[in-house]
C-alpha cells in the first residue's frame, strides 16, 4: 500500500488549530473550486526559499476559488522553533494569508502521506486529489525555476482540464516524525514517481 495519497483519492478530513486561534476542517473550505492543502514547517531552507513564490501564488489564485491550507506537522523536541508560538511568529514575520495549522499528533501527516516540506496536495471541488509534489523544481532559488508543476496544475483544473503532469516528487526537507531519526523516511516513501 502507498505511503502518499493517490491521484483521485479523497481528501483525508482534519480538525486542526491554526496560528489565529481558530480550529479548521475541511468543511470550513467547503465553497473553494480547488483546495491547495500543503505540508510546511519554520524553518526548512526550501520552505523559506519558497515562501515568497507561495505567497504570490495565493494571492493570483485566491480570488479565483482556490483555498489555501499550509499544516505543519514535525515533531517539536528536536525541533522547538515548530512548535505553535514560533509558527505564530513566523506567519506575522512573513504575512501568511492563509490559516496555518499544527498537526501536533501527525495524524494529519499521516493520512496524506506527507514525506517532505513543503510537500504539496491539489484537490478539485468534488475534494479528489490531481496533483500532488512539489512547487516547482528549484523551491530554494525561483530565479532557477524552470517548470512550474503546481502553478501549471492549478490553471489545468481551474480550466476544467487534468494536470498534465499531476505527480512529482516534493524537494524538501523530510517531515520530522516523532520518535525516528532526524533523515527517517518510511519505506513505501519511494512510491511517487
Amino acid at each position: 500500500m502507498a505511503f502518499t495519497l493517490q491521484i483521485g483519492e479523497p481528501a483525508p478530513d482534519f480538525s486542526l488549530p491554526g496560528v489565529d486561534g481558530k480550529t479548521y476542517s475541511l468543511d470550513d473550505f467547503a465553497n473553494a473550486k480547488v483546495l491547495v492543502v500543503f505540508f510546511t514547517c519554520n524553518h526548512c531552507p526550501y520552505v523559506v526559499g519558497s515562501e515568497e513564490r507561495i505567497g504570490k501564488l495565493h494571492d493570483a489564485y485566491h480570488p479565483k476559488g482556490v483555498d489555501w491550507v499550509g499544516i505543519n506537522s514535525n515533531e517539536t523536541d528536536n525541533h522547538p522553533t515548530d512548535d505553535v508560538a514560533h509558527m505564530k511568529r513566523r506567519a506575522a514575520e512573513v504575512g501568511i494569508r492563509y490559516p496555518y495549522l499544527r498537526d501536533e499528533s501527525q495524524d494529519a501527516a499521516r493520512a496524506y502521506g506527507a514525506l517532505r516540506t513543503p510537500h504539496f496536495f491539489v484537490f478539485d471541488a468534488d475534494r479528489k486529489l490531481r496533483y500532488t509534489g512539489r512547487l516547482d523544481d528549484n523551491p530554494r532559488d525561483a530565479s532557477k525555476a524552470a517548470a512550474h508543476e503546481l502553478a501549471d496544475a492549478l490553471e489545468a483544473l481551474l480550466a476544467g482540464d487534468g494536470p498534465a503532469v499531476p505527480v512529482t516528487n516534493p524537494i524538501g526537507c523530510n517531515v520530522k516524525w516523532k520518535g525516528k531519526e532526524e533523515h527517517w523516511m518510511p519505506p513505501e516513501a519511494c512510491d511517487l514517481v
